[in-house]
């Protein structure tokens, strides 16, 4: 990352919209038809003409280019956009509650909530470009839930943005043909921080165009891929890329893959990198702090910090410095520095089991799941209500079709400490992911049928 940017990142430094503002360079891929840039801007000044006042704007475009061009609008007229964590009406009206003076903008209406349907895009005369932006200009506010379930409000700037995407661009630059433009495809969605990282921004700080759809199936994402040009970059989770390679759907060729949103096993980024003759990165960060690091998983556990980010490791975590953030952030993640910038994670505090004496974590348990034959999605928790004994028991839930909760047990009996035993062992259907591939843990432990 350049010092430049570093320094724009951190000051009121006037930055453009586009990095790369040639007329006829392609930043979308939409209906099987590139969108270049003047369609972009046109679509762009077209909006923003029709948004209502407002301070702040719920984003809740689902199609990636109409997101991207609400998003690009929003913040030309001093807007900033608040990332919805769910569609859900109440959870939309609680979100514009809680921002007074807050509007809410789709491209399809959404049954009790007030949302101004913007026009189709596409069709808009050319106008010119937007003007500057201030690098110190709040762009999007993400939320994460507190200790007490109330959402924690994180804002991003336009140089906060612009810094973190330098980094990733990077990276992915790294994996590609020298000097040509490159086509991301993501199933990951527009409002979560790592799809706005990877799949939204990057044409406005690179040569890279983003698909305006969001496939999840195997053969919807195979279908994606293919209505893009070479080199294609498949943005995804775990999940998704489990799914993929159950699949054994033949997808186009790839020149990278980026996974986020949970950890990533070994086996798995090398399974995929087989499959898709691709290069894997998986990507480390938060919506505190954006991405801050990657690696290639399929070749060592060991992260790469990005350049002018500093961990300091503490007792209960990791604090996190760099140049853009208007404060350190701290992250519940444990780490071991290493040399060259490298860092390996050891887990969270509230990742750690502590039964008779002896420790485990739940992430490696999960992982032990996982690894039985037949088991293709997996879940482990311990629970908040001790048994008869006095002790918080592990739990888990299982989807392996085909396989009994006995033999499962039985198996696991050979891998485990009888103390992290799951009990319960469960099988269910599917697990209660969401949108990103994470697990709500009162859905979880609905499921299990105990008490939260």
């Amino acid at each position: 990352m350049s010092a430049v940017v570093q320094a724009r990142a951190a000051s009121g430094a006037q930055v453009p919209l586009l990095a790369d503002a040639s007329a006829t360079r392609c930043i979308a891929w939409r209906d099987g038809r590139a969108v270049d840039v003047a369609g972009f801007l046109a679509d762009v000044g077209a909006i923003a003409a029709q948004l209502p006042a407002g301070s702040h704007l719920v984003n809740l475009c689902e199609d990636r280019y109409a997101f991207l061009v609400t998003f690009c609008a929003a913040a030309s007229r001093g807007q900033v956009n608040l990332l919805a964590g769910s569609r859900a009406p109440a959870a939309i009206l609680e979100l514009l509650d809680a921002h007074p003076g807050s509007v809410a903008a789709s491209e399809a209406p959404i049954a009790g909530v007030p949302t101004p349907v913007i026009a189709p895009l596409g069709a808009n005369a050319r106008g010119c470009a937007p003007p500057p932006l201030d690098a110190a200009q709040v762009a999007a506010i993400g939320f994460t839930s507190g200790s007490t379930g109330t959402p924690k409000a994180h804002a991003k700037t336009w140089g906060m943005f612009g810094a973190s995407c330098a980094a990733n661009l990077g990276a992915l630059r790294a994996c590609l043909p020298t000097g040509v433009e490159a086509h991301i495809v993501a199933t990951v969605p527009a409002q979560h921080m790592y799809g706005i990282e990877l799949s939204v921004l990057p044409p406005l700080f690179g040569a890279f165009a983003v698909h305006s759809g969001r496939p999840l199936l195997p053969a919807d994402v195979a279908a994606a891929l293919a209505q893009v040009p070479a080199p294609r970059i498949l943005v995804t989770t775990p999940v998704h890329l489990r799914a993929l390679l159950r699949s054994a759907v033949a997808l186009p060729p790839l020149a990278a893959i980026v996974s986020a949103t949970a950890p990533l096993e070994p086996a798995l980024a090398a399974a995929a990198e087989a499959h898709c003759g691709a290069v894997l990165l998986e990507m480390f960060g938060s919506t505190e702090t954006c991405v801050i690091a990657q690696r290639r998983t399929a070749h060592g556990e060991d992260w790469r910090v990005h350049e002018a980010v500093s961990l300091h490791p503490q007792p209960d975590g990791t604090l996190v410095e760099a140049p853009w953030f208007a404060a350190p952030v701290v992250l519940p993640d444990l780490v071991e520095l290493l040399p060259q910038r490298r860092f390996r994670l050891c887990g969270r505090q509230a990742d750690f089991v502590d039964i008779a004496g002896k420790r485990a974590s739940l992430a490696d348990l999960t992982r032990r799941v996982l690894a039985l034959p037949g088991v293709v999605d997996a879940a482990v928790l311990q629970l908040d209500e001790p048994d008869a004994a006095g002790v918080r028991r592990v739990a888990a839930l299982v989807v392996a079709p085909g396989r009994s909760e006995a033999e499962l047990l039985a198996e696991l009996r050979q891998c485990i400490d009888p103390a992290f035993l799951p009990r319960p062992l469960r099988k269910v259907a599917s697990l209660p992911r969401n949108e990103t591939g994470k697990l709500p843990r009162a859905r979880l432990v609905a499921l299990l049928g105990v008490r939260p």
